[in-house]
């Protein structure tokens, strides 16, 4: 992610009061891991898989804080399982998205094209942030959608955010 992305997407957390961090690091967004790592607001809890990461997330929210897993689209298949017993447990899924247009790593066109779909399968509402002017409203339209709709929401990052 663009350093200016990053620091944006660092704000917004803090101005929506999200603070309870799972990570599994991912090149697109590591700039994003090393900026709340290094922050003493947040709490950082590296993570081995991302089923695991959003069990814990929604375990950090039954201890009443919002909480955000930084991931790749990828891992999406990977925590289906657990996203699909999130019933009312808010986490937001921070994700690069591998495979949207314009991506130019071939590896990533079958993780794109199935990223959308399984989303809209699991019922998670989701924005695509291709702009940093957009990545401010995107955070706070998405912890409003966290406390109303009590279920995980998405926010994919592509465009000028990561590149």
């Amino acid at each position: 992610m663009r350093s200016s992305s990053a620091g944006l997407v660092v704000d917004a957390l803090k101005r929506n009061e999200i603070r309870f961090i799972t990570v599994l690091p991912d090149s697109w967004m590591f700039e994003v891991y090393e900026l709340v790592d290094k922050d003493p607001y947040f709490k950082v809890i590296p993570v081995t898989h991302e089923a695991e990461g959003v069990s814990i997330c929604a375990g950090a929210w039954c201890g009443g804080q919002r909480a955000a897993i930084i991931m790749e689209n990828s891992g999406l298949r990977s925590a289906t399982e657990a996203l699909g017993r999130l019933y009312c447990f808010p986490v937001l899924l921070l994700m690069s998205y591998r495979g949207d247009v314009g991506d130019r790593a071939f590896f990533g066109r079958p993780i794109g094209r199935t990223t959308e779909p399984l989303l809209q399968v699991l019922g998670i509402p989701y924005l695509t942030v291709r702009k940093e002017a957009e990545i401010e409203s995107a955070v706070r339209d998405a912890t409003q959608t966290l406390d109303t709709a009590l279920g995980p929401v998405a926010l994919l990052f592509s465009g000028e955010t990561v590149r």
